[in-house]
């Protein structure tokens, strides 16, 4: 089974149509289609297809009672989007409202996903990630 490693930072814009650029490794990891749902925090969630199925089939698990929130958090918004020749998708209206993109957005790598979130929105956040509050999530990891 191939790992997805989704690592790094990236600035782009997205155009008035609401299409913008994905990051060439990005694409690499994510393949031809892929699929943008709302994620946590504000931001929007990106997964590959595997990714996707291993979420889905998670949630399938669940008994409904515990699932049924998540299925349509995850699942409403949801669109599966496919590059086009210049490597940009188009993040739908709801999709863009939810995470309140505007023109300048961020793409992070977050080891099997990435993350797409307003520019200014992922400052704020970035800028709570302490190093008191990382060194207590490693402890955690044993590491």
């Amino acid at each position: 089974m191939w790992l997805i490693m989704l690592i790094g930072e990236y600035q782009h814009n997205i155009d008035p149509k609401g299409r913008v650029i994905v990051p060439v490794r990005f694409r690499e990891d994510l393949g031809e289609h892929f699929y943008i749902t709302k994620g946590l925090d504000g931001c929007l969630f990106v997964l590959s297809l595997q990714e996707w199925t291993r979420l889905q089939d998670k949630v399938e698990a669940m008994p409904i009672s515990k699932a049924r929130g998540l299925q349509r958090f995850f699942f409403s918004g949801a669109a599966e989007v496919e590059p086009d020749k210049q490597g940009r998708i188009l993040i739908p209206q709801s999709l863009r409202d939810h995470a309140k993109l505007s023109k300048d957005v961020t793409f992070i790598g977050a080891s099997s996903r990435a993350e797409i979130w307003d520019t200014g929105h992922w400052s704020e956040f970035s800028s709570t990630l302490t190093e008191d509050s990382i060194a207590d999530a490693m402890d955690m990891l044993e590491l």
